[in-house]
């Protein structure tokens, strides 16, 4: 005789304001056809990075890759796609000035030159783009900064902390006024210097820098879907993450980051950095805030502080988090052609998942 297994049941439920995605990779062409959805099902808007080949420098180019993934949003989802465009050294102020006045572009990036995917074409000088810095001051266009800084005789776990000393005291003494996302900080120090400057710096948290801390990327042998820049830190660095996220602090918001790869390119002698995390973050966040006894603050961090940093409004809808008995099954890999995007493994059972 067999034993009938038990459905499973809801435990607890948490209905939200619905989520924003102030960080995240889409790519384009099938990569993108094939990662958008996840991010459609938990997220209303996101702040959708412009490291492409070529980059999206533009405000013609923006136009043109927000057509390609409103076109690609699944039928029936309500998701807005709010664009950025890619500072280069040729940057000119006139850019900054169309993308002001357009409704489609709500920040600009500064990627360090080499510092991570598709990063080439950014910036070596900084005095070079000064008066594109002016302008974007001037008309209160926020800048998205890439952390690290780059250099042979920079150890890599240091990046973060000396780009701050390097590069964003100077913007900031420069041009006070300018509002700056710190994108994915990873050390306490980062989350200590946003503190100091708020209100006009703010910062994105990852999913994957909550969760993991350098050993992981270790753990038992060496793990590539855990690799991503800026790396994961010392633990006491993951845990001023956790008490800036979770401590209902406005300056800090959801950015997931993620950033598909297919395991050809992640699985190599020179792997790509990015996880993929879209499909998992909100039952993520929602595990995590709550064995830190802080779900009360998950709201205001996925839905809330990012907006009206970017002074944007609210979102209208809410969606509703629900807490199982029993372990939700993994997410399988996305099938591209002949190859697969991993989704991230937090290395534990999740309980949560979106209605």
């Amino acid at each position: 005789m067999t034993t009938a297994t038990a459905p499973r049941q809801i435990c607890r439920q948490l209905k939200i304001r619905r989520a924003d995605d102030f960080h995240l990779h889409l790519r384009d062409g099938e990569i993108m056809r094939a990662v958008l959805p996840a991010s459609t099902e938990s997220c209303a808007r996101a702040l959708i990075m412009p490291n492409l080949i070529p980059p999206i420098t533009n405000l013609a180019a923006a136009s043109a890759y927000r057509s390609q993934i409103v076109a690609a949003v699944p039928s029936g989802c309500d998701f807005t796609p709010l664009m950025t465009l890619y500072l280069t050294e040729d940057t000119h102020p006139r850019d900054i000035q169309d993308a002001v006045q357009s409704d489609i572009v709500q920040a600009v990036k500064l990627y360090p030159a080499g510092a991570t995917t598709n990063s080439s074409s950014g910036v070596r000088d900084i005095s070079a783009i000064r008066a594109v810095l002016d302008v974007m001051e001037a008309t209160d266009m926020p800048l998205c900064v890439h952390g690290e800084a780059v250099g042979e005789q920079i150890d890599i776990f240091d990046r973060e902390f000396v780009f701050i000393e390097k590069t964003l005291n100077v913007i900031r003494s420069t041009n006070p006024e300018l509002r700056i996302v710190f994108e994915h900080i990873t050390t306490e120090q980062a989350a200590e210097f946003v503190r100091a400057n708020q209100p006009h710096v703010a910062a994105t948290i990852t999913v994957h820098h909550l969760v993991l801390n350098r050993s992981h990327l270790f753990a038992g042998g060496l793990r590539p879907h855990r690799y991503c820049l800026p790396v994961a830190k010392r633990e006491i660095h993951r845990q001023a993450l956790l008490q800036a996220a979770m401590g209902g602090e406005t300056c800090f918001f959801l950015g997931t980051d993620s950033a598909p790869h297919t395991n050809r390119a992640k699985l190599s002698a020179c792997g790509c950095a990015g996880i993929y995390s879209a499909p998992i973050a909100l039952p993520c966040l929602a595990q995590l805030f709550e064995q830190h006894d802080s779900l009360d603050q998950l709201q205001g961090f996925t839905s809330e502080f990012g907006a009206r940093f970017y002074n944007l409004p609210l979102n209208s809808g809410t969606q509703t988090l629900s807490k199982w008995d029993t372990p939700l099954s993994a997410r399988k890999p996305l099938q591209i052609d002949h190859d697969q995007i991993e989704v991230f493994d937090p290395g534990f059972p999740l309980y949560w998942s979106i209605d």
